[in-house]
């Protein structure tokens, strides 16, 4: 199963109004599990950055200046995200807008909304009441973020990824380690196609001489029909 973890960084906080999208970054997790695979970049906005989003985010109008415009990048980031990939995003409502905003703007086919799975919406589940911010979802999972000075899309998404996989019950959200063929399983539900190898070499006993000898004399006093006979 293939999930894109996302952040995005903008102007301001409503499309409508005119702010758009300054920076998308995503990883790519498959089966719960970070490929490496990741995409990140800055977008010229096509307009001033306030002075307010420039303090959290740390972009001025002179870097995004060279930037590409969101019509020159959108078709890259949509063959990155795939058709069908879930997207982990935290305050999905807020990133949703904004990609579908810009995805329309350039003419490029939008992203349905049940794609995305709110990880804020699934911190507030589990923990009813209690601060569900990235920062605080960090602290409580002991997630390491102090580079986390300014937000920054690609490093959010990385640490939403951790996150996320905390939220899910860790790295190995199940207990089954490898998915089994259901044809190779028995009627009691066993998995025939794995037997256990030998050692390749006996385990060195751990009994000293004499409480073998112990045992032996011990196990004589039961007689013939004692069950430690069949294993002689």
């Amino acid at each position: 199963m293939r999930e894109i973890v996302l952040d995005t960084e903008t102007t301001g906080f409503e499309p409508e109004e005119g702010h758009r999208i300054v920076e998308i970054g995503a990883v790519e997790l498959f089966n719960h599990m970070p490929t490496g695979n990741t995409y990140h970049q800055y977008i010229n906005p096509e307009r001033p950055m306030p002075k307010e989003a420039f303090e959290v985010h740390g972009l001025g109008n002179e870097f995004l200046a060279d930037k590409p415009k969101f019509v020159e990048v959108g078709l890259d980031f949509l063959e990155f995200i795939g058709t069908d990939s879930v997207l982990v995003i935290h305050n999905a409502k807020f990133d949703m807008k904004f990609l579908n905003a810009e995805l329309r703007w350039a003419g490029m086919p939008l992203i349905p909304d049940d794609r995305a799975l709110d990880t804020l919406a699934m911190a507030r589940r589990r923990f009813p009441g209690s601060p569900a911010t990235l920062d605080a979802l960090c602290r409580r999972f002991s997630i390491d973020n102090s580079a986390r000075t300014l937000h920054g899309a690609l490093l959010d998404s990385e640490i939403l990824a951790e996150v996320y996989l905390e939220l899910i019950g860790g790295r190995q959200p199940g207990f089954g380690l490898h998915p089994v063929d259901s044809a190779q399983k028995n009627a009691a539900g066993v998995n025939e196609a794995w037997r256990p190898k030998p050692r390749p070499e006996p385990l060195p006993p751990r009994l000293t001489a004499e409480e073998s000898e112990a045992h032996s004399a011990f196990v004589g006093k039961l007689g013939e029909a004692a069950i430690w006979h069949r294993y002689d």
